[in-house]
């Protein structure tokens, strides 16, 4: 069965209940953006007249997200003061690591608390994608397994990720558990920047920063990361140059 036949399928038989809360991740510094981002939060830059965040936030609401838990650092004031200026539809809640920056997966730790639903959704902030025959987050929602899964990472094939200079991040099995690249090798999957975790995920995590790779790792040792395929389009908006190239794809979709 293709993946679009899939997707279809599991559409009509698998109502998909998207969780409540995403956790945003929205703290970063940038770097790949400069010099936009010397005045201005990524989240914040503009992409076919729209902030990247506004992209994910309208995703969200459609996709029936009630509460955001957004965590800020770099330029935190005008990230703040755009979320609350915005007929969004979502309540707001602000993970602050003005004091220190955590990464993403100190970020998600430190965020916890304010998480009111388990499994949660978790997405970076500079997202942006096209949904395929079915609601992206929703068709992610249909295929968490709560029995099975710790993490549940949306994923497109390399043909799929524009703008995408990588060589891939994972290998997926016909079960949909992960295993990582190996290095110097290319992998057919990217990892899109969303992701359904349970709280386990979390537990006996680090102090201080660290990355999320820390807690995908045991859970792939543990057989219980698994990935599922974006049937759409994704767009890696990681530099200036990729702006004009994003928003020609747009205009031509």
């Amino acid at each position: 069965m293709s993946q679009a036949k899939q997707a279809l399928r599991l559409r009509a038989e698998v109502p998909a209940e998207v969780p409540k809360t995403a956790m945003i991740m929205a703290a970063g510094l940038g770097k790949r953006m400069r010099p936009l981002t010397a005045t201005k939060p990524k989240p914040l830059i503009e992409v076919g007249g729209k902030a990247l965040l506004d992209h994910v936030l309208e995703k969200l609401h459609a996709a029936g997200v009630s509460k955001i838990v957004v965590n800020v650092h770099y330029l935190a004031a005008a990230l703040e003061a755009h979320l609350m200026s915005r007929e969004h539809g979502l309540e707001v809640v602000i993970s602050d690591e003005r004091d220190l920056l955590m990464e993403t997966g100190g970020g998600l730790v430190k965020a916890e608390p304010l998480i009111d639903c388990d499994p949660f959704l978790a997405l970076n902030s500079d997202n942006l994608w096209i949904d395929g025959p079915a609601d992206t987050l929703k068709l992610l929602a249909s295929q968490w397994d709560d029995a099975r899964m710790d993490a549940l990472l949306l994923l497109v094939p390399q043909a799929r990720a524009l703008n995408h200079k990588g060589m891939g991040d994972f290998h997926m099995e016909r079960s949909g558990r992960l295993r990582r690249r190996e290095r110097s090798h290319v992998a057919p999957f990217v990892f899109t920047g969303i992701q359904i975790a349970s709280k386990r995920l979390l537990r006996d995590a680090p102090e201080g920063p660290f990355s999320t790779n820390i807690l995908w790792d045991r859970a792939i040792d543990e057989g219980r990361c698994f990935g599922a395929v974006h049937q759409g389009l994704w767009f890696d908006v990681g530099t200036p140059q990729s702006i004009q190239l994003t928003e020609t794809a747009l205009g031509n979709v």
